[in-house]
């Protein structure tokens, strides 16, 4: 999932300046685990909204707003609000944001800042964990990836700056290859480390990236 921050009000309502009449976007996927984009947010916003004089014509929460033609779909079912509109609030990771770009020539409004790519840890709580570089090599490391754990990025370590298991970097933060270190000792694989790892092909991480997947034929039964 994406982790998402909200904007400032003040930010948002910077960005709303000249627009009376607003139309609010939320997400009923990751926005709505971040608190950001869900139900109650929206009805939130509304509310803030309308009390610094803004109009809202109407509000929808897309079970996945990064999905372009699911949002093409609920737009054309709202069309009438969403005509009524000056702007779109979009509260939704910066992909949401862009799958209505796609769809509709209002002018859309980001209400959220994107982080990362999160792991749930727990309720409320989200961790970084994969940095989406790819070239994974968590086979090497045993599942804990230096590119994101580790404060460098480094896919050959440690860097020797470590002290009591904390980065140099943040002291407050576990050194990545310390943790990598102590999976491999348990697994009395520690003659991995001794392996060199060739730098990185940026060129799979070229921006922006697409993926087009060749779905297999179903067949058809006789």
């Amino acid at each position: 999932m994406i982790a998402t921050k909200q904007k400032p009000f003040e930010e948002i309502l910077e960005s709303l300046e000249g627009e009376k009449k607003i139309f609010i976007v939320g997400c009923g996927d990751c926005a709505s685990l971040c608190h950001t984009g869900g139900e109650e947010e929206v009805w939130e916003m509304e509310e803030k909204l309308v009390v610094e004089g803004k109009e809202v014509v109407g509000t929808v929460v897309i079970d996945v707003a990064c999905h372009t033609l699911k949002v093409r779909s609920v737009f054309n079912e709202l069309k009438e609000q969403i005509k009524q509109a000056d702007g779109l609030l979009i509260l939704a990771c910066g992909a949401g944001v862009q799958s209505a770009t796609q769809v509709t020539d209002k002018t859309v409004h980001p209400g959220l800042d994107s982080l990362f790519l999160a792991n749930i840890r727990r309720h409320g709580e989200f961790m970084e964990r994969c940095s989406m570089c790819g070239q994974c090599i968590l086979d090497i490391t045993r599942g804990i990836c230096p590119v994101t754990r580790c404060a460098k990025g480094l896919i050959n370590g440690p860097c020797g700056g470590a002290k009591d298991g904390k980065c140099e970097v943040d002291s407050q933060r576990d050194c990545g290859w310390v943790q990598i270190y102590e999976r491999l000792k348990e697994r009395g694989e520690l003659d991995r480390l001794r392996r060199y790892q060739a730098p990185k092909d940026f060129q799979r991480t070229v921006k922006p990236g697409s993926l087009i997947l060749e779905l297999p034929k179903k067949g058809i039964a006789k």
